[in-house]
């Protein structure tokens, strides 16, 4: 590999960022065009709970897959070759006649979106050592924020102006266009020189380790909730407090993902420094932010003053920036190094398969109790993640098969 600048690891950080941001911006922008959606083919809110959770559902059900190639292909080719392929899948988005073509560019998102994370915090991992991992990976992680703010925004404003076709084929296009410019750009890092891993042992490790056990079910629990704020809060806020579509998606957006930026800053730091201390220190971070994120969960669904709920969605958004800066790197320290992306891989699957059951689950529960209602009910999904973090940190301070740095 060509010899490559001291500041180079924290290049290629900045680099991904741009990806994820896409990543992100695409996955978003269906949400704010949610009443245009229903408007033109008159969907129910279960079938626009099932445009939420069949992108989760492929994309959990193929991240395994991803991340056993990732482990045996240049991660760098699966990055780009991913971006392209969930950008072209984004334009095409556009030519949906009816629900059912819809579902299905929907759900073939999923399978391009879903090479991403395995290969590029692999990728972040032969960069970075522990020492700076989850500072690396809380910067990474903040692309997401941006991404969804954008996504949220930008696909509301667009489609209330020009119609809702308009907004993915804008996404699609800039993803497309970026990926041609990154090509030159990204270098792949050297791997450790042993023989690829058999497929599913990323599975494998996290089920034999009590630790990974606990944190993947945690992540299962946290994107629950995660997948209901990103799907279901646009809609929430256009049809509660008569927000128009572009207000509706950044307001949805803007002030929990900013706080959650700020947060996972703050909580890659600080991971670092109470991973040096303690062995779980990582986890004990994500477990506070889960925990105190819970209140905020049930005021965002139950409270009618735009002021308060502007309050509870900040609030939420900083303690889960906490836990989001650390799901990576926390897996990272109880798993071999050799199966980081197979690992990533079936967190994926773990936590978007189950969690990606949210925006079905609340737009049923809906129809019965109110969109407020249910949403505030998730503040339970929370409580139950905190207590897998607890455990989670707990085993992960006994003495066991450590993960190689």
């Amino acid at each position: 590999m060509e010899t490559l600048r001291k500041t180079y690891k924290w290049e290629v950080v900045g680099l991904l960022w741009g990806i994820s941001l896409f990543n992100y911006a695409d996955r978003q922008a269906i949400f704010s065009v949610f009443p245009l959606l229903e408007k033109e083919f008159g969907l129910t809110p279960v079938q626009l709970g099932l445009l939420g959770s069949s992108f989760a559902w492929v994309y959990g059900l193929c991240s395994p897959l991803a991340g056993i190639v990732v482990d045996r292909v240049r991660r760098v080719s699966a990055i780009l070759g991913g971006l392209a392929i969930w950008s072209v899948i984004c334009t095409a988005t556009a030519v949906s006649r009816g629900f059912g073509t819809l579902l299905f560019f929907r759900a073939a998102e999923g399978l391009g979106e879903c090479f991403y994370f395995p290969a590029s915090m692999s990728l972040l991992g032969g960069y970075h050592a522990p020492t700076t991992r989850s500072r690396a990976m809380g910067l990474h992680q903040t692309s997401v924020y941006a991404g969804t703010i954008l996504g949220g925004f930008f696909a509301g404003l667009i489609g209330q102006r020009y119609g809702w076709r308009w907004s993915f084929i804008t996404f699609g296009g800039l993803g497309m266009l970026y990926a041609v410019v990154l090509r030159p750009l990204l270098i792949e890092p050297p791997r450790a020189s042993t023989p690829a891993p058999a497929p599913l042992k990323g599975l494998a490790a996290i089920w034999r380790e009590p630790a990974a056990r606990f944190l993947a079910m945690a992540f299962l629990l946290a994107n629950f909730v995660a997948v209901v704020l990103l799907a279901w809060m646009p809609k929430y806020l256009y049809d509660k407090f008569g927000l128009s579509l572009a207000m509706a998606g950044l307001a949805a957006t803007l002030y929990v993902q900013l706080a959650s930026l700020a947060g996972s800053a703050a909580g890659g730091w600080l991971a670092d420094t109470w991973q040096r201390r303690r062995r779980g220190g990582r986890i004990g971070v994500q477990a506070i932010g889960i925990l105190a994120g819970a209140p905020f969960v049930v005021l965002c669904g139950l409270t009618s003053s735009t002021r308060w709920l502007l309050v509870a969605l900040t609030a939420w958004g900083l303690c889960k920036g906490l836990y989001d800066a650390n799901i990576f790197a926390s897996v990272y320290d109880v798993v071999p190094a050799e199966v980081r992306g197979s690992a990533a891989g079936a967190m994926n699957a773990i936590g978007w398969v189950g969690g990606g059951t949210a925006p079905l689950a609340i737009g049923w529960l809906s129809q019965r109790w109110g969109l407020g209602p249910a949403i505030a009910l998730t503040a339970t999904v929370y409580v139950l993640a905190s207590g897998c973090l607890l455990a989670a940190a707990i085993n992960a301070g006994r003495p066991a098969r450590r993960a190689a740095p």
